[in-house]
């Protein structure tokens, strides 16, 4: 790729989850990232379960994918994987960069997008030090909240990685929708106007998601 002349390496954003169901706040999260990084394209990648959840999405696999389908549609920066969905579970987002590494080349720039919220959590992902070397860990913080601080495992990681984690941090607007909620009202009865794409909250309806 070239810019005002000069050779950049490709940069793609991969954006994992289970997206039970998709929002607006993952679409507009994963717009700013792809801005911020200067992504050419935006990844949606569907988990089938998270290694670190005991528990299955609540819509299935095609019903999750469908629904992202209908979420991405008509953004031509957006793409959507089932990479994840067609191996055993659970998904380790090691194994998931290093095939799209070898699908696009080492010289391609990888970001995967985190929610700030995992922060916690990152020290049981699966070889988690292999994974900060391998790609962009790009961690995703709300306006409003403090930046995310990776001070308290330098020891652990190094101050390599931490330099690297904190280089990669991505701060998003708040957007105040999470699936969870989602998931309470439809199974209520109550409204949920403005919280899905017109097109998912149809799908929703038409195939008893949630219910």
């Amino acid at each position: 790729m070239f810019v005002n002349g000069f050779m950049t390496n490709r940069k793609i954003v991969l954006f994992g989850g289970t997206f039970d169901p998709i929002h607006p706040g993952h679409t507009a999260v994963a717009s700013i990232a792809g801005e911020y990084t200067g992504a050419e394209k935006i990844i949606f990648i569907p988990a089938k379960r998270s290694p670190l959840k005991h528990f299955l999405p609540k819509a299935g696999d095609d019903d999750r994918l469908n629904m992202i389908a209908l979420a991405i549609k008509g953004n031509e920066n957006f793409e959507l994987s089932d990479c994840e969905l067609k191996q055993p579970e659970p998904s380790y987002t090691l194994e998931t960069v290093k095939k799209f590494q070898a699908r696009y080349g080492r010289e391609t720039i990888l970001h995967w997008l985190v929610g700030a919220d995992s922060i916690n959590d990152l020290q049981y992902w699966y070889r988690i030090t292999e994974l900060i070397d391998r790609c962009n860990l790009s961690v995703m913080y709300r306006a409003g909240f403090d930046a995310p601080d990776f001070g308290r495992f330098e020891g652990v990681w190094g101050a390599q990685r931490i330099k690297k984690l904190q280089q990669n941090v991505i701060p998003t607007p708040l957007i105040d929708i999470s699936s969870t909620e989602i998931r309470r009202r439809l199974a209520a009865r109550l409204d949920i106007t403005g919280m899905l794409e017109p097109s998912v909250a149809d799908y929703i309806r038409e195939h008893g998601l949630y219910r």
